[in-house]
């Protein structure tokens, strides 16, 4: 891969279009959920920063083999460190910001930066990105809103997440515009808990399946 693919995230998905948004408590979880995921026919995912175990399921994560694992809510520079030197091969922040946007280039990762409006994304677009994350699409307008900040900003790809689950999935991908979308009903907290790998591979497969048609 060159230095242009690996900053860039339609590269590094390799044509996935469902990403797996995961929050993980437990460490100990994350292998299971690897294989679950991988069962389901997933090829990526993202594992969020919010527990205090994310960057050991990252790097569990990263060397299971059969994913392509970014790392999500990364709010800082130094957050950004810590995900690629754990394995992360792309970072999803649910806003921008210009540090973290900076950092990641440096870095060589893909970028991903939340936005919620117009002018924000044009404040992405000016800092020479083409691809934001809609943040969070569904509270924000869904599908309507995804459509309408599509059309004056042709050049523009989206990964909405937020409040999105199995019924609005083929309403989101028969949007142009969608490079790939983000969603957490595959693998909840709850699943995890509950030891749940069956169902997380089934709702994996059924979100993939779906994608595919």
């Amino acid at each position: 891969m060159s230095a242009t693919e690996a900053t860039d995230l339609a590269a590094v998905l390799d044509g996935a279009r469902v990403l797996p948004v995961l929050t993980v408590p437990a460490a100990a979880t994350a292998g299971p959920l690897a294989d679950a995921l991988v069962a389901g026919g997933a090829r990526c995912a993202e594992v969020t920063f919010r527990t205090p175990d994310a960057e050991r399921v990252l790097k569990a994560m990263a060397a299971h083999g059969g994913l392509t694992v970014g790392a999500g809510t990364v709010l800082t520079p130094e957050q950004a460190d810590r995900a690629v030197a754990a394995g992360a091969r792309f970072v999803v922040s649910p806003g921008f910001d210009e540090e973290v946007v900076v950092r990641c280039r440096e870095l060589g990762v893909p970028v991903v930066p939340g936005i919620a409006s117009a002018t924000e994304l044009m404040r992405a677009l000016r800092s020479g990105l083409d691809t934001v994350k809609l943040f969070p699409a569904e509270p924000l307008g869904g599908v309507p809103l995804l459509r309408a900040l599509a059309a004056p900003f042709p050049q523009a790809r989206f990964v909405p997440t937020g409040g999105i689950d199995a019924p609005l999935l083929p309403a989101y991908l028969a949007v142009p515009a969608v490079l790939a979308v983000g969603g957490s009903w595959m693998a909840t907290p709850a699943h995890l808990e509950r030891g749940e790998y069956g169902e997380i591979r089934r709702l994996t497969a059924q979100a993939v399946h779906g994608s595919a048609t």
